[in-house]
C-alpha cells in the first residue's frame, strides 16, 4: 500500500506540474519542455517491477502522446485531457490486476484500454515473468493454453509488451525474468458473414460453382483474414446455400489456391456434391493444370517431381521437401513451354493437392517462381508495364480444372486466362 500511495503522490505532482506548466500563458513555456519532464518521469517508473503493466503502458501512451495533444489543443482542453489522463491512469490501477504466471485479466474500463495501445478494450491480457529460452517458448511455458504458433502470431502483431514496451521478436533469449502483458483479441464471431464482393462466375448449377478467383483474395477466413474472402462472397452469391461439410469457417470449400495465386477454384454447394468432389480429388481424377513464370530454365526441359511434402523444420509458415516418410507424398508433372530473358513459361499438372506443391517443387529442382517471396531465395523484382510497377507476387495461376460432375456424371472443363500482370510480365521477359 506504500508503494502504490508513493505512485499516487508521484502522479499528482506530476499531472498539478502539468497542469502548471499548461496553464501558464507565458511565451518561454513550450510543449518540449513538459514532454521531456514526462519521459523522464516515465523512464524511472517502468523498471519498477512492482509496478502494475497496465500502468506502465498507460503512461508510455500519454508520454508518447503528450506533445501532440498539448500542440493541438487550447488550455482549456489541455486541462481537460490532462485530467482524463489521470483518471486513466487511476482507473488502470485500481483495474483487477495480478502477478501470477498464467492469469488473465478483463479489462472493464473503456478510459485504461484506451491510453494501453495494442491492448484495446475487450481483449484480454496475460500477466506473468518470463522464463529461460527463446521468447515464444517462454511464452508457451506460461501460457499453456496457446499454442506456439499462435503466441508466434500474437508477438508479431504487437500484442506483446516487456517492461512496458512492445516486443516483436519471438526469438529472442534476453528477457529471463521480466513481467510481460500479452493482449488476446476479443473472440471473432464464428461463423463467416455474406458479404457483396464481385466474383468471376465461370459456370454455376444447383450442385456446384466455378469461380476464376483474382490474386489477393483470401479463399476462407482464418487468423488475420476474417472477412473479405472467397467464402464471404459466396455466401451472399449463393445467399448462403453452401454445403456444411468444410464446417462454418469454410463451406463449400473443397480446394484451396494460395491467396496471391489466381485461377479457377470449384467450391461445392451441397452436401452430396462436396462429398463426391472430395471422392475425385482423394483418387486424383481431376485435372489441374497451372502455368508459372519460373527462375532459369529447366533441364530437362520436362519431367516428373516426386517428393515427400511437410512442414518445414524451422519456418512453421513455410512448407518443404522433407527426405523421410514425415510428409506426404507430391507428384508435380512438369513442361517448359516458352524459354525467356533469365525465366521460363512452365505448365505444371498436378497428381496430387500438397499445400504450396508447385512452388516448392519448382524451387526444389532450382527454379523457384518469379516474384514468390517465401520460396525464391534469389528474388529479384521487376518493373513492368506502362506505369513500371513491381510483380509483387508468385507468377501463379490456375489455368486449368476439368473432372466429371459429381451428380450428373457430365464431363466438365474450364479454361482461364492468364490475368493482365502475369501477361505484361511475360511481355517485359520475352527476347
Amino acid at each position: 500500500m506504500a508503494k502504490i500511495s508513493e505512485q499516487n503522490a508521484r502522479s499528482r505532482q506530476l499531472f498539478c506540474l502539468q497542469g502548471y506548466f499548461v496553464s501558464r500563458s507565458k511565451p518561454f513555456w513550450r510543449p518540449s519542455d513538459l514532454t521531456h519532464f514526462v519521459h523522464c518521469f516515465v523512464g524511472k517508473l517502468r523498471h519498477r517491477t512492482t509496478m502494475p503493466v497496465a500502468y506502465r503502458l498507460a503512461l508510455n501512451k500519454m508520454a508518447s502522446n503528450l506533445e501532440s495533444i498539448l500542440c493541438e489543443s487550447g488550455p482549456c482542453k489541455r486541462n481537460e485531457l490532462c485530467e482524463t489522463m489521470f483518471q486513466a491512469q487511476t482507473a488502470t490501477r485500481a483495474a483487477r490486476y495480478t502477478t501470477g504466471v498464467g492469469q488473465h485479466i478483463q479489462l472493464d474500463n473503456p478510459v485504461a484500454a484506451t491510453h494501453m495501445g495494442q491492448m484495446a478494450e475487450g481483449n484480454t491480457i496475460f500477466e506473468g515473468v518470463l522464463g529461460e529460452g527463446r521468447l515464444d517458448r517462454a511464452l508457451v511455458n506460461a501460457l499453456p493454453d496457446l499454442s506456439r504458433a499462435r503466441i508466434q502470431a500474437l508477438i508479431a502483431g504487437n500484442a506483446l509488451y516487456i517492461d512496458g514496451l512492445p516486443v516483436t521478436d519471438a526469438s529472442s533469449t534476453r528477457f529471463k525474468g521480466r513481467p510481460f502483458a500479452l493482449s488476446i483479441p476479443a473472440a471473432r464471431p464464428d461463423r463467416a458473414e455474406a458479404q457483396d464482393i464481385d466474383l468471376n462466375i465461370i459456370f454455376e448449377d444447383e450442385y456446384l460453382i466455378i469461380v476464376d478467383k483474382p490474386a489477393g483474395l483470401v479463399v476462407h477466413p482464418a487468423a488475420g483474414h476474417y472477412d473479405g474472402t472467397l467464402v464471404n462472397a459466396l455466401l451472399h452469391h449463393c445467399k448462403g446455400r453452401l454445403s456444411g461439410i468444410g464446417g462454418i469457417q469454410r463451406p463449400g470449400i473443397v480446394h484451396r489456391i494460395d491467396r496471391d495465386t489466381s485461377g479457377l477454384l470449384v467450391v461445392a454447394k451441397t452436401d452430396k456434391a462436396h462429398e463426391g468432389l472430395a471422392k475425385l480429388f482423394a483418387a486424383h481424377d481431376i485435372e489441374r493444370r497451372y502455368l508459372a513464370i519460373v527462375a532459369g530454365q529447366p533441364a530437362p526441359p520436362a519431367g516428373v517431381i516426386r517428393t515427400q511434402i511437410g512442414r518445414h523444420p524451422v519456418d512453421r509458415k513455410k512448407m518443404a521437401v522433407l527426405l523421410d516418410e514425415r510428409g506426404k507424398h507430391a507428384v508435380t508433372h512438369f513442361r517448359m513451354i516458352e524459354q525467356l530473358k533469365s525465366a521460363s513459361l512452365v505448365e505444371c499438372r498436378l497428381e496430387t493437392g500438397r499445400t504450396h506443391q508447385v512452388r516448392v517443387h519448382m524451387a526444389h529442382i532450382g527454379h523457384p517462381l518469379i516474384g514468390d517471396s517465401v520460396y525464391n531465395n534469389r528474388q529479384k523484382t521487376f518493373k513492368f508495364g506502362p506505369n513500371q510497377s513491381y510483380f509483387t507476387r508468385q507468377a501463379l495461376h490456375a489455368a486449368s480444372l476439368g473432372f466429371i460432375h459429381p451428380i450428373t456424371g457430365e464431363k466438365l472443363a474450364f479454361v482461364s486466362n492468364l490475368p493482365e500482370d502475369i501477361q505484361e510480365l511475360l511481355t517485359y521477359l520475352r527476347p
